[in-house]
């Protein structure tokens, strides 16, 4: 990591002959991709780092064709010589999504949601005259292959897992007649593929879209329902309806000809299914078999959404395997296999983590029952040997931000709480009082402290349980 760092660093020195004050780390989301902040000034951008060059290639394309079309896209400034770093500007911090949970469901956000649809159909409509689709990153349409594969990924790394019986070749029979059905649309444009609440940015109350590199010729109504279904915005049956109509009024004003509004949000109930078994099979790969605790979390919000479709919409044609085994998908049994246990006022337990330096020596369980755990962080790179951080500990911005980029800090921990998470829930079933997790480092200053206190905000976070946090060694930190 320190490597790409010093190559934002040089490739920012080139675009703005000045040195960058501080560069942050963004947090991961699901692809590979990885964003930093760069601050300079008043001044702010965006780099990402990409080792998929088609995949930047395709996003710079794509932003220099929807920028000329006059669009809301980022204006690309510099990318580097081998296509794996580039550096954009800033559209600012708020995506939909934070203007959704910071104002709630009332006129502001709806307003947005109008704004981010209006917009849509513009890029859709406008930004397909002249695009090339030769550059898209997978296929160049949205058709009946490019859903059939949606279906399988949500098959292999979702159903599959659940391990229930069905009939293959009737449910694949099943795929091809639905994937048939709805590629027969003749409202194809540009299709943006991940249209959702997090890749809309707000700043000054317009709207900007960012992460469109998926982008591809397909049907006008999959974006409209990325958007208007997705889980997390918890968006009213009112909202999805009014918001609908308004995006078919907007469309009406780009086409040549008005929507024939029966077929349309006919085959928008089609495509609201396939963007909810895609966004299944996402949560299946990166929360079921990379075990990312987002993606986990998310899980039982996509089903209850899925359940909701099921039980109220249809779509216009039989699919009789396929509906057997979805409801079986969305049972509340299922639903609860997805969700950890939470702790109330009445749950006994109580999880007491340290952090702890070496010299003085692990902590003493003081309950009846002793044990626990305790994990060594002295193998994670220490910045208490770095001068600018040596006064400092992992409860300062900085060292959090040096151990989550410098080191493996992230990837340390995660295997940490794979374990400590079976034993908080068997503690949490079997009414247990007392748990104790320990992290100790040489000073018990900064590698244990960040690890301590991450941990404590994962199980408050997932589990809702009492927490007590000790920095056993504080009194000692170099001042």
């Amino acid at each position: 990591m320190e490597a790409v760092i010093t190559a934002i660093e040089e490739l920012f020195e080139i675009l703005q002959r000045r040195k960058a004050d501080r560069i942050e780390k963004l947090p991961q989301s699901g692809s590979d991709r990885i964003y930093f902040r760069i601050y300079a000034g008043l001044d702010s951008f965006i780099a990402t780092y990409n080792l998929n060059k088609k995949e930047t290639q395709t996003f710079i394309y794509f932003s220099k064709h929807f920028k000329d079309a006059g669009l809301p896209v980022p204006r690309i400034l510099v990318v580097n010589e081998d296509d794996t770093l580039y550096i954009q500007e800033d559209l600012g911090r708020d995506s939909l999504l934070n203007k959704l949970e910071q104002n709630g469901h009332g006129d502001y956000a709806f307003g947005l949601f109008q704004k981010s649809l209006s917009a849509l159909a513009k890029m859709q409509i406008l930004g397909d005259k002249g695009l090339d689709y030769d550059w898209s990153l997978t296929a160049k349409e949205f058709g009946k292959q490019a859903i059939l594969s949606d279906l399988l990924y949500f098959k292999y790394y979702f159903l599959d897992t659940l391990q229930l019986p069905y009939d293959k070749q009737a449910m694949l029979d099943d795929f091809e007649a639905l994937s048939t059905y709805l590629t027969h649309t003749e409202y194809k444009y540009f299709m943006f593929r991940d249209f959702q609440s997090r890749n809309i940015i707000v700043k000054n109350d317009e709207v900007n879209f960012i992460d469109y590199q998926g982008g591809m010729k397909g049907a006008l109504q999959y974006d409209v329902a990325s958007l208007l279904w997705q889980a997390k915005a918890e968006l009213s049956e009112r909202w999805k309806d009014d918001l609908l109509d308004y995006y078919m009024d907007q469309i009406d004003q780009l086409l040549e000809q008005p929507v024939d509004r029966v077929t349309f949000v006919s085959q928008y109930n089609g495509y609201v299914l396939i963007r909810l078994l895609q966004v299944m099979g996402a949560y299946g790969f990166r929360g079921l078999f990379e075990r990312k605790a987002h993606f986990l979390a998310s899980i039982p919000l996509a089903l209850r959404n899925l359940k909701f479709f099921i039980e109220n919409k249809r779509i216009g044609i039989v699919m009789p395997e396929f509906t057997r085994v979805l409801k079986l998908v969305v049972t509340d049994e299922m639903t609860a296999r997805f969700e950890p246990p939470q702790a109330n006022e009445q749950t006994p337990l109580i999880i007491h983590i340290n952090s702890f330096s070496y010299r003085t020596g692990i902590p003493s369980d003081e309950s009846e029952n002793g044990g626990g755990f305790v994990f060594d962080m002295r193998g994670i790179l220490n910045p208490g040997r770095f001068d600018e951080y040596k006064k400092l500990s992992g409860k300062d911005k900085s060292v959090q931000d040096f151990l989550e980029q410098r080191t493996k800090m992230n990837e340390f921990l995660n295997s940490v709480w794979d374990l400590v998470d079976i034993t908080v829930e068997a503690y949490l079933k079997r009414d247990f009082s007392n748990l104790m997790i320990n992290f100790g480092c040489t000073g018990g200053q900064h590698r244990s402290v960040y690890a301590a206190e991450q941990t404590a905000r994962h199980l408050k976070n997932k589990y809702k349980v009492k927490v007590v946090l000790t920095h056993t060694n504080q009194l000692n930190w170099v001042q």
